[in-house]
Parts: C-alpha cells; sequence; structure tokens
C-alpha cells in the first residue's frame, strides 16, 4: 500500500507530513482526486474535525485516505482558540491576523501556557485509526522567526529555545505536534 489521500487543501502542513513520511508513500491530494469542495469541519472537537474529513473523501471517493485536524490550546483562555485556530480572526484564515489577536487577548495574562494538538485520522479499506501528538510550550509576547506558517512565529516548545519559525523544517519536524502525530501514522503504515 502506498497510494493515500491526505485530505488537506494546505500545501504547508503537506510539505511538513511529506518530509516525515519519506518517498515510500505517494500522497495524493484533494486535487488530485477532483475533490474541490471544501470539506465540512463542523465538529467540536480536534478528533472529531480529524475524522470527519476523512470520512468524507472516503465516503465520496472510496479512496483510502488520512487526514489531520490541529489546534492551539491556550490555557489562559481556557484552550481557546482550539478547533478554531485556523479562523480565530475570521474565515479568511489569515496567520497574521490570527497571531494578532491572540497576543492581544494575551496582553494583560501572566500565564502563557499553552500546547499544540494534531489528530490525524487513517480511513485504511473502511476501518478508522486515529493518531495524536501534542506538544507543550508558551506564547510569546512578539514574533520571532519567520519559517513554517500559522502561529510558529510566536510559539516556543519547552524543550527548545527557539520558536517553531527559527527551526528549520528538519528540527520542527523532530519535535512537532504534526511530527510527532505523523511519526505515529509512519510507524504504523510500515508495520502493516
Amino acid at each position: 500500500m502506498s497510494k493515500l489521500v491526505f485530505a488537506t487543501a494546505n500545501k504547508n502542513k503537506v510539505s511538513e507530513i511529506q518530509k516525515i513520511m519519506g518517498t515510500q508513500y505517494d500522497f495524493l491530494s484533494l486535487e488530485d482526486i477532483g475533490c474541490t469542495e471544501d470539506i465540512p469541519e463542523t465538529q467540536p472537537t480536534i478528533i472529531g474535525n480529524a475524522l470527519q474529513k476523512a470520512r468524507y473523501v472516503y465516503k465520496n471517493y472510496g479512496i483510502n485516505c488520512f487526514s489531520e485536524d490541529t489546534g492551539l490550546l491556550v490555557e489562559a483562555l481556557d484552550g481557546a482558540p482550539g478547533v478554531y485556530s485556523a479562523r480565530y480572526a475570521g474565515p479568511a484564515r489569515d496567520a497574521n491576523d490570527n497571531m494578532d489577536k491572540l497576543l492581544k487577548e494575551l496582553e494583560h495574562k501572566e500565564n502563557r501556557t499553552a500546547q499544540f494538538k494534531t489528530v490525524i485520522a487513517l480511513i485504511l479499506d473502511g476501518k478508522e485509526y486515529t493518531f495524536e501528538g501534542v506538544v507543550e510550550g508558551e506564547i510569546l509576547k512578539k514574533r520571532q522567526g519567520t519559517a513554517g506558517f500559522g502561529y510558529d512565529p510566536i510559539f516556543k516548545p519547552k524543550e527548545s529555545k527557539q520558536t517553531f519559525a527559527q527551526m528549520s523544517s528538519q528540527e520542527k519536524g523532530i519535535i512537532s505536534h504534526r511530527g510527532r502525530a505523523t511519526q505515529k501514522l509512519r510507524n504504523f503504515l510500515l508495520n502493516l
């Protein structure tokens, strides 16, 4: 089994996961299978959204697939932005607007503890599997670094002195939430 559909339109996520998975897997994109519609993400949890997207592709296209959903959970904001991380500042999904909103909401808060959580949902021949990756860290008061995407310039993991945006893609892939979940997916597929 070497072909899998990755149910995302986010090119940054595709690139990040492809680097971790290696060359033994040939990912098909949503575009490759003719899926141009916006896949629903209406569940109240990260795992729910990941499963919803994978189920949509499997049901409508009949192809083995995986999807992922990621959320940034900030302790002082009772877990927000959570499942709304990508559209925290509105439907435009603008990373700078999202960071600006988060920094403003944390402006007078001492507790800046946060975690990134990714859940990958895999459907193989109708069977569902999930893989979770979590990284603990903190939200900085200002942006640092220019690499990465999303909240990377303001999130510093506990095990590093750098934000994700200051790391190489290889460094980030080792300790990131998405990297950890993807490694679990990769190990599972290698053991099939």
